[in-house]
């Protein structure tokens, strides 16, 4: 007799569960709490959803932000070449773009979502809609079925959580997956916002609202025993928002942030391409090329307008001041605060806007050679609700598919 499987959530992890459990010959039920599947993926990649990232295997794992070595095993199950030739195989085309990040060639998450609720549905997935999971059974220490909101028991013979994490709370994540791991005995890691937006103390970001950087290092420091430890350095783009920072750069940093953002100081370096000494010879081209212009208008040849008024403020200088009255010192200063524009973490936005939660179902008490939970046999745990996770690129969404796939063609297996 086919073996019974529940999987809990219809997100990326849910899906493919059901799809490889399916596929191994299981009886599978997929219970979903919202009124259709894949409520996030429609939002993933800003709604083009960003599948999964064409990186080498090694380049792929240095995005993992935490436990990289946990998912060796979900990878070797479906990795990110094995997803392509899945989701082609399942017509939807898909096309590599800048950073290695694939997509749908449509541009449309809704595509990947209708592609694999088409499958599962040809399998024989019974597919639960509105139907939220109360709680695992378990039944001679093994996870029995599950508890639906209304009362009613489901009897399984193994069932996968997939219910995603805190992050979004709208599309239903709202940490049921955590409440079942602890009735379980599982340990949860501290739950926190992960790829989120920067709330800064200073407030004037919000003046230049909107304005997008690119090419710029932004760097990040914590003061640790009286010595500012660097946290963070990369080149890329952000952009200024009505509460602090935002932007890829932005979004990088605040995964890689300690739980305490006491003391973080960041550095942005609106030219990274030359350094001190350089810019200073630059400025001072400028300078005797403008003699007898204001210092306002020198400082639109460096950056957009408002920025450039906002740079000068920060080095305690007016914009009508005549170039050939600048000293020396003001000029250094000036130099200094464009390699090193200055900001204070305040706090990170919170998980109605972050991408991903960080924190989860601690690894150590889940087998990552199948997903299956140490300490209750039959119950396993796949995507977000893992204390695993990574930087933008397609490599979380890819993280859900892999220990989906493993958990759906474990459960079917054990």
């Amino acid at each position: 007799m086919a073996k019974r499987i529940a999987v809990i959530g219809g997100g990326a992890a849910g899906l493919m569960a059901a799809l490889y459990a399916a596929r191994s010959g299981a009886s599978v039920t997929l219970f979903e709490r919202n009124e259709k599947l894949g409520k996030k993926i429609y939002i993933t990649g800003k709604g083009r959803c960003n599948v999964t990232n064409a990186a080498e295997p090694e380049a792929f794992m240095k995005n993992i932000v935490r436990n990289p070595r946990f998912l060796y095993a979900s990878f070797a199950a479906l990795n990110n070449t094995g997803l392509m030739t899945l989701l082609e195989d399942l017509g939807v085309r898909l096309k590599v773009e800048r950073g290695e990040r694939v997509f749908p060639e449509s541009d449309h998450a809704s595509d990947v979502t209708l592609a694999l609720e088409r499958e599962i549905r040809r399998l024989g997935v019974k597919v639960l809609l509105n139907e939220r999971v109360k709680r695992v059974l378990s039944e001679n220490g093994r996870a029995a079925g599950v508890e639906t909101e209304d009362g009613r028991a489901h009897a399984f013979d193994a069932i996968v959580v997939a219910t995603g994490g805190l992050s979004y709370p709208t599309t239903g994540s709202t940490g049921d997956g955590y409440v079942f791991a602890k009735d379980a005995g599982h340990a949860i890691a501290p739950c926190r916002p992960a790829l989120t937006s920067i709330e800064t103390v200073e407030t004037w970001p919000e003046r230049l609202m909107g304005l997008s950087l690119k090419n710029v290092t932004l760097s990040a420091y914590q003061e640790t025993g009286g010595k500012p430890k660097k946290l963070f350095s990369e080149m890329g783009e952000m952009l200024f928002t009505h509460f602090g920072v935002s932007g890829p750069l932005v979004l990088t940093l605040s995964s890689v942030l300690p739980e305490s953002v006491s003391g973080v100081r960041l550095s942005i370096d609106l030219k990274p391409a030359l350094d001190e000494g350089a810019l200073d010879q630059r400025i001072l081209r400028d300078f005797s090329q403008m003699k007898n212009k204001r210092l306002g208008t020198c400082m639109d040849g460096l950056e957009p307008h408002a920025l450039g008024e906002m740079i000068l403020e920060l080095c305690d200088l007016s914009p009508y001041q005549p170039i050939n009255g600048v000293t020396a010192v003001e000029r250094r200063r000036l130099v200094k605060t464009l390699k090193a524009v200055p900001l204070t973490v305040k706090a990170l936005r919170g998980m109605n806007e972050a991408i991903i939660t960080r924190g989860g179902v601690q690894v150590k008490g889940v087998n990552p050679s199948t997903m299956e939970s140490r300490l209750l046999p039959g119950l396993y745990f796949a995507g977000e609700v893992l204390d695993v996770d990574a930087l933008t690129g397609g490599f979380n969404l890819q993280i859900a598919f892999s220990t989906g796939a493993l958990a759906g063609k474990s459960a079917a297996a054990g």
